[in-house]
């Protein structure tokens, strides 16, 4: 990982689906991609989910994107069509359709 100072603990908010990682000492809200491209999609369409490096994204953490399209998907909104990896098996991009 590119920053070793990121600690494993994770905390759910409690005013919605944001992620608060605890970094260098301070809070920082860890975006959910996944939940925001699905709020910006029309029932049926297809969407490619990526880092966006002009908002803070990385690879390393986008990782997590990949449980929050499952949890999703287990909740009937979604199904995850594809996953394309880089060679190193990290998650570079996920094709979700929207159902509901």
């Amino acid at each position: 990982m590119a920053d070793d100072k990121l600690c494993a603990s994770v905390v759910q908010a409690a005013a919605g689906s944001a992620l608060k990682l605890l970094y260098n000492n301070k809070e920082e809200t860890m975006r959910d991609v996944v939940n925001e491209v699905y709020k910006k999609m029309k029932v049926g369409s297809i969407a490619w989910v990526r880092p966006v490096a002009a908002k803070g994204d990385t690879l390393e953490t986008f990782q997590s994107s990949y449980e929050h399209a499952k949890a999703l998907a287990d909740e009937g909104l979604i199904t995850i069509g594809d996953v394309k990896r880089q060679d190193d098996n990290m998650i570079e991009a996920i094709r979700i359709h929207r159902l509901a």
